[in-house]
């Protein structure tokens, strides 16, 4: 039995298209900008994450959907955590906490051996929930996205 005012994971399914676009643009446009790849995956999360063996995640509180996070296959061991976002009014829920937690319960159900993740360094507060979530940082190699100057990684254990 679900109860009020508790935060519920729950799965992408395609009436639920909008959220990962919504939700990543408001804070793209908070931080950075949106990029042509963002607009790209967010406008065709079926094709461009789903088809492409990923996967998506909602926060769902009071009937509402409030944060988004997805696993997108880089290869069969390798999933790169990508488009986590919470909504401004969802701060201090644990939405980041829940949606990293589930992430890697996924993982490692999956026998994905690898999470990896780009950010950038003047959002402290994800670095440290990273961090917390044993995310180390690795060298940032080619990376597709202007804002990202720091890449981490998880090897699942």
């Amino acid at each position: 039995m679900k109860t009020p005012n508790t935060v519920e994971i729950i799965p992408f399914s395609p009436d639920l298209k909008e959220p990962i676009k919504t939700l990543n643009i408001e804070w793209l446009k908070k931080y950075f900008r949106v990029e042509d790849q963002d607009e790209l995956v967010l406008s065709n999360p079926q094709e461009e994450i789903i088809d492409k063996g990923g996967m998506i995640f909602y926060a769902k509180y009071n009937n509402e959907i409030l944060g988004t996070a997805s696993l997108m296959k880089i290869d069969g061991t390798t999933f790169e955590l990508s488009k986590m976002a919470v909504s401004d009014k969802a701060q201090g829920l644990g939405i980041g906490n829940k949606l990293l937690n589930h992430c890697i319960a996924v993982a490692k159900e999956n026998n994905i051996k690898k999470l990896l993740l780009y950010s950038n360094r003047i959002l402290l507060p994800a670095i440290h929930l990273y961090e917390k979530f044993g995310f180390v940082e690795v060298p940032l190699g080619n990376v597709s996205y202007e804002r990202a100057d720091i890449k981490m990684e998880k090897i699942m254990t």
